[in-house]
């Protein structure tokens, strides 16, 4: 059988670049459960204190933190669309001023939403003085779907996504880069039911399966054109003379080439 080389080229480097893709997504997936098993051990560790000191955020996520200070209300933020067992509201995100002079933002927990009135906010209490909260170190306190940047526009209460950074240089305030998610209950009538961390290793999984069910298609299919390939040209050989155009104009060519030679 004669080999078509560029095609089988061309099979041979699909089945090399899905396979390789796949095995890149299974690493992927490997990292993601690498994480994971940190972040429990992390939110299982003792709290870290949080000072004024600056913490770098890849030092400090996913840790379980203490930090003591006042709460800030006048500095509350609302993030809009945090639903809970399919009821619409807020997670209320306030900076907590802490003992020795520095800022954290603090996930303090989610808030129903008005019925009646969208942008009203149902009552909640604030710890009055200085207070002592536990929770886990979080990049953001969270992030909902948006379309631009309109909906988290600075110097608004009510708010869809917020930026540490951003909500700093807005306010002034030095804060840590990180938010606490609150853990600890004080009384404030908030729900502190967080959903778990996920890293998506699943998809990996499917992603990595996916790749590698190509890989098996091509050569699949590669084989099959190649068996067919070998049928045809074996009829081709096996027809007796003068009933196979295709063999005699092949011969023909083949004269005429090497006389030519």
């Amino acid at each position: 059988m004669k080999i078509r080389w560029l095609p089988a080229l061309l099979i041979l480097i699909v089945v090399a670049v899905t396979v390789r893709l796949g095995f890149w997504q299974r690493d992927r997936a490997h990292q993601k459960e690498a994480l994971e098993a940190r972040i429990t051990q992390f939110e299982n560790a003792p709290a870290v204190a949080v000072s004024a000191a600056p913490v770098a955020l890849k030092d400090i996520e996913f840790h379980r933190v203490r930090a003591t200070g006042q709460f800030m209300p006048e500095q509350v933020v609302y993030l809009d669309n945090r639903p809970y067992n399919d009821q619409a509201g807020f997670y209320v995100v306030m900076p907590l001023k802490l003992r020795d002079g520095g800022y954290v933002l603090v996930n303090r927990g989610w808030l129903p939403r008005n019925a009646d009135v969208r942008t009203a906010i149902e009552h909640y209490d604030t710890p009055k003085g200085e207070v002592e909260i536990e929770g886990i170190a979080r990049a953001d306190a969270s992030k909902a779907f948006e379309l631009g940047e309109g909906g988290s526009a600075p110097h608004q209460k009510i708010r869809q996504n917020l930026d540490v950074q951003a909500y700093a240089a807005e306010t002034g305030l030095p804060l840590q880069p990180f938010v606490i998610q609150q853990l600890s209950d004080d009384g404030d009538k908030l729900v502190r039911d967080w959903p778990a961390p996920t890293t998506g290793v699943e998809r990996n999984y499917g992603y990595m399966f996916q790749w590698w069910g190509m890989a098996a298609a091509a050569l699949g299919f590669g084989l099959y054109a190649a068996r067919r390939a070998a049928k045809k040209d074996q009829r081709v050989l096996d027809a007796p003379p003068g009933q196979n155009p295709e063999h005699e104009q092949k011969q023909k060519q083949e004269r005429e080439s090497t006389r030519g030679i």
